[in-house]
């Protein structure tokens, strides 16, 4: 199915470059270190202190670090974390299934990139589209997958923040499912290390989607906008986030020799600062730096009152906040350089998690190429022989399948203010049923028309190219057969020439030959220091 080509507002940062750090020695990034934390300090205390940050040790929940973990923050796209893990209990309580097809809404279609673009009307089973939600990070399924578990985007917001409630996320409050700039949006890093950790716990076989690297939607690839995927050894998930207001954030899950570490990292001021701030937290944990001191629950809760709009520091006056940032980051990374300083450049240090020998990933993880994954295909539409219920928006907390009241638009036609209900009677479930299968039908038979007529098309264009490279050809073959006639040509005149230049040269040697023949038949006298002839002058004019 064509759909119009989305953007993603996590590919805003340019061409990665080399980290300059890299290059420096260890006095040199000491030095750096301390200059840019004197700068940061001098005049960009605010913006140094506006970063939170946590570690947490998956399996025990121990916190190994945390830096204004409780402060409350726009979580943004992190926001589906919460959305995958409220729609996998409704599969779990039997509500809804993986294989039951949801409809994408007039609400759903008008949500903002990042998006898939998907036109009202479409079914996407629940599985395919939890999967492009978490690796498009798209905004429009997300609304999608919450009116077909709950009815509605508000009756989900509300489910959310029971689930929040339950899980003992306390600085957290959502009203929409993904995470797009509202002042009652908000969490925090130690809230989102928390959800992150139940994902793994209750949901270990589908938190292995997050470590999707691409997906397939026929002949167009996906790919994960999670940078530390394939280039940090050990990490297999989780999800990135930005908004101008919340910066970009990312919560990452890392495993070696079956310990796994999770990062939530927020606020950062552009990807590469936040892939190489999440490689150094993560180097910390597996190298020992960092020890276990509290746990989630126990976790004092310091911040509070409105989460801090990091618009212009992320999306118009970047350079002091980088500046500060990279303070912070190089003053993390100074004991990892220690240590590998310490014990020779090249020498590795030991995994805290299981003893695996492994050199800091953080100084170099900028300059790693970004891994090409082979995608995992997903598709559109119900799957085959499905003959269950459709999920769609509809009266909210009721049941999947149920009919809309009387008069009402369906989920996939846009409401206009001026639209008056009619006294239609309510179609019953069996009605309903019959239309989907009839709208199921068309769009099938449309899809076929599109490839069947896509097929045509990319035959012409082979045909024409192979017409185009019939024509080179003939038109070389041409070339060939004027320059050999040019060259023949040219070959007889020079055969020509050359005779000519023969029978002259032996024209000259004859009258030469002649000449002295004559000349030595005629008497000579010496007169005077002269050769004389003895002639007559008479005879010499005869």
């Amino acid at each position: 199915m064509s759909r119009p080509k989305s953007r993603s507002s996590e590919n805003d940062c340019g061409p990665m470059q080399t980290n300059p750090m890299n290059s420096r020695s260890p006095l040199r990034t000491a030095a750096l270190t301390l200059a840019l934390g004197l700068t940061a300090s001098a005049g960009l205390s605010r913006i140094a202190s506006a970063n939170p940050a946590i570690v947490v040790d998956a399996a025990t929940g121990n916190v190994v670090y945390a830096e204004q973990a409780t402060h409350p923050w726009f979580p943004a796209s992190l926001t589906k974390l919460m959305t995958f893990y409220v729609a996998l209990e409704a599969v779990r309580d039997h509500r809804i299934n993986l294989d039951t097809p949801i409809v994408m809404s007039a609400r759903a279609a008008r949500a903002v990139p990042s998006k898939m673009g998907f036109k009202p009307g479409t079914e996407v089973t629940l599985d395919n589209a939890l999967k492009m939600m978490v690796v498009k990070s798209a905004n429009d399924l997300a609304i999608a997958v919450a009116e077909a578990v709950d009815g509605s985007v508000e009756a989900f917001a509300d489910d959310m923040n029971a689930t929040a409630a339950r899980l003992g996320m306390r600085q957290s409050h959502f009203v929409n499912p993904n995470g797009l700039p509202n002042p009652d949006h908000y969490s925090s890093a130690h809230d989102l290390a928390i959800l992150a950790r139940a994902i793994h716990v209750d949901f270990p076989k589908e938190a292995g989607w997050f470590g999707l690297g691409a997906l397939s939607l026929g002949e167009e690839i996906i790919r994960n906008h999670n940078d530390l995927l394939g280039r940090y050894p050990g990490v297999d998930g989780m999800k990135t986030g930005f908004t101008c207001a919340a910066g970009f954030n990312l919560i990452a899950t890392a495993k070696r020799d079956g310990h796994r570490y999770i990062a939530v990292v927020m606020g950062a001021p552009n990807t590469r600062s936040r892939m190489i701030r999440t490689a150094v937290l993560l180097d910390r944990a597996f190298d020992g730096i960092d020890h276990p001191e509290t746990t989630l629950k126990a976790l004092d809760v310091v911040g509070s009152g409105t989460p801090p709009d990091m618009h212009s520091e992320v999306c118009r006056r970047r350079g002091k906040a980088l500046v500060a940032y990279r303070a912070q980051t190089a003053r993390l990374e100074a004991p990892l350089l220690a240590t590998k300083t310490s014990a020779g450049a090249a020498s590795p240090f030991l995994n805290a998690g299981a003893g695996t020998e492994l050199a800091p990933v953080a100084p170099t993880i900028a300059s790693v190429h970004r891994q090409v994954f082979e995608p995992t295909p997903v598709f559109v539409g119900p799957a085959a022989g499905y003959q269950g219920p459709i999920a769609e928006a509809r009266p909210a907390n009721s049941p999947v399948g149920t009919p809309f009241p009387p008069g009402t638009k369906t989920a996939a036609e846009e409401p206009k203010p001026d639209t008056v209900a009619t006294s239609e009677p309510a179609k019953t479930h069996h009605h309903r049923r019959h239309r989907h299968a009839a709208h199921r039908k068309a769009v099938h038979h449309h899809a076929r028309r599109k490839t069947a007529h896509r097929g045509k098309e990319k035959a012409i264009i082979v045909e024409n190219k192979a017409a185009s490279h019939a024509g080179k050809a003939e038109h070389e073959k041409r070339k060939v057969a004027v320059h050999a006639e040019k060259h023949k040509v040219a070959g007889k005149h020079h055969t020509v020439a050359r005779h000519h230049a023969a029978k002259k040269k032996h024209a000259v040697k004859h009258a030469k030959k002649a000449k002295a023949k004559h000349v030595a038949g005629r008497p000579m006298q010496l007169e005077g220091g002269k050769i004389q002839s003895t002639r007559s002058p008479a005879h010499e004019h005869q």
